[in-house]
């Protein structure tokens, strides 16, 4: 009964919710299947090739599982298509997923499913030297998997995939899935984005060809999924939810530019459009069910609230989400999300003692498999227990952070074993100004503004549960330093923008280190964010600072 009110409720806002002039399709479901436009050439039957084509857009779109049966349709529909297993074999590859986290890396039943589909492709039918060189390329991934590892081959994949690129240059989804291969094997380490912008120029070579493939504006917001790269996505992210609305993940997908650029209205527009679709999906499968790509965009629905002074919003997403009993993938995006929305919630308002007192709580989550995400949860109570004076607390908070990022190099996950460290830092920074350790505090704090700079944020989230810099910012205000602060938060902002706690944090520096004039620079802008619904505290400080003037 509950997941039936939710449905309404995100149906109903996702019809009603006013969208800026100008945009009022912009992210409306329509009646009919619309997936973009994506013609792969395959020597099968006339009659599966609408089909397969179809199962194509799809995987485009990252919608694995419904890919997946479409490609069982062509199979069985035409026995002697060899290339629908190929399809097969992608559908259980999600090699951007796995870019920088094992564990979204296919499992060991996705593995024998994608090497069993090679294997059947490889003897089935007649296929054209094209469709072999495909089958051979997603083999290479799937060769050696018990004794290699996922990075490793998905490096050869992609060279691979460059190799049958060359052969076929007129080939344009032989160049899509190449430029796919690119990104998914960069390194959130690589600040040159030197992969990324390669993949970007083969798919914006492509873009005026094909204005309505869903895999082009899909690839390059990924391509462009950074703070200095952003707004050269802008253009796809309004685009992509128009040509693949039928998506869950397309209705999403712009939000992370959206999200980089802080336009959290069109953040927002596209991620209740998104939650509505993904849990409308989910039903046909999995009755009574959440899904992943559901919390996925409650999670930056939450974080664009919040950045916005919609608080109230926030909790009712919140509340929608305490309201799940089960999912239909407990994976790292679900758990990330499960982990991260609560958190949020209490840690951007500032309220210490609610933080404090987090724990992880949803049941469907088995969070001994997903340490990263369990890092959260202690680390917006170990937050909250040190601003509240619960020294003791805060520190078994600090230890089990410490345990689990040593679980995260233990399993080689050393992307997330990095973000868990950084987390804390940051928390023992707290603990050492709750000790009056000023100077150590400090020297923390500042390491893990100089460690997160080096990387990237994971595309699984809209950004930290808060910047280490703006952290500092924080911790410097505390001691006293306001002009130091202030440098802080203005850096927070060039990139994340328009994060409320860091424009406040900017004008409150500025008002205390005696600069007026930017201090109401700062204040005005902090209103504009809002509506006037909005009721934090800092709205309130911001609206009397600026009735002095």
């Amino acid at each position: 009964m509950k997941l039936k009110i939710i449905l309404i409720t995100f149906l109903l806002i996702a019809f009603s919710y006013p969208i800026a002039a100008g945009e009022q399709h912009h992210h409306e479901i329509p009646p009919a299947e619309k997936l973009g436009s994506v013609h792969f050439p395959v020597s099968c039957s006339e009659a599966s090739q609408k089909q397969f084509d179809r199962a194509v857009a799809l995987l485009h779109s990252f919608g694995y599982a419904q890919a997946e049966k479409a490609f069982q349709i062509v199979a069985s529909t035409d026995s002697d298509c060899a290339i629908a297993y190929w399809g097969i074999a992608q559908t259980q590859f999600h090699q951007y997923w796995a870019a920088a986290a094992p564990a979204m890396a296919p499992k060991p039943d996705e593995l024998q499913k994608g090497s069993a589909a090679v294997e059947q492709a490889r003897k089935t039918g007649t296929p054209t030297q094209r469709e072999k060189d495909y089958i051979e390329a997603i083999g290479i991934f799937y060769k050696d998997s018990d004794r290699l590892d996922h990075q490793t081959r998905a490096l050869a994949y992609e060279k691979a995939m460059e190799q049958l690129h060359q052969r076929y240059p007129e080939d344009d989804e032989a160049a899509i899935f190449y430029a796919l291969s690119l990104l998914a094997t960069s390194s959130p380490m690589d600040k040159t984005y030197t992969p990324q912008k390669k993949a970007a120029q083969i798919l914006n070579r492509l873009l005026e060809k094909h204005p309505e493939h869903p895999g082009i504006a899909h690839y390059i917001i990924h391509s462009y999924d950074y703070p200095s790269l952003a707004n050269l996505a802008l253009d796809a992210a309004r685009k992509y939810s128009q040509i693949a609305p039928s998506s869950p993940h397309a209705l999403h997908m712009p939000s992370h530019i959206f999200t980089r650029l802080g336009l959290w209205q069109e953040s927002i527009d596209s991620n209740i459009a998104s939650a509505a679709s993904a849990l409308a999906l989910v039903q046909k499968d999995h009755p009574n069910s959440g899904s992943f790509d559901q919390l996925h965009a409650m999670d930056y629905l939450v974080y664009a609230y919040l950045q916005s002074g919609q608080d109230e919003k926030a909790k009712q997403v919140l509340d929608e989400f305490n309201a799940l009993q089960k999912v239909d993938q407990a994976n790292l995006t679900a758990a990330y999300a499960a982990a991260a929305i609560p958190v949020r919630y209490a840690v951007e308002r500032n309220q210490w003692p609610d933080a404090a007192v987090l724990s992880p709580a949803s049941g469907f989550i088995p969070w001994d498999q997903f340490p990263s995400s369990e890092a959260i949860l202690y680390f917006g109570r170990g937050l909250g227990s040190a601003r509240t004076g619960n020294r003791d607390q805060a520190q078994n908070a600090l230890e089990k952070l410490n345990t689990l990022q040593q679980k995260l190099v233990a399993s080689k996950d050393m992307y997330w074993a990095g973000q868990v460290e950084i987390q804390a830092k940051e928390l023992a920074a707290w603990i050492a100004l709750a000790k009056g350790k000023d100077r150590e505090a400090l020297k923390l704090m500042k390491t893990a503004v100089e460690w997160e700079s080096k990387t990237e944020k994971h595309a699984i989230t809209p950004g930290a549960i808060v910047p280490a810099r703006e952290l500092l910012g924080n911790l410097l205000l505390e001691l006293k330093q306001p002009q130091a602060a202030l440098i802080e938060f203005e850096q927070t902002l060039v990139v994340t923008p328009n994060r409320f706690n860091a424009i406040y944090g900017a004008a409150r520096s500025a008002e205390l280190a005696g600069d007026q004039q930017k201090a109401e620079t700062y204040y005005a802008k902090l209103v504009s964010l809002c509506d006037n619904n909005c009721r934090r505290e800092e709205f309130v400080q911001a609206k009397a600072f600026l009735a002095r003037k």
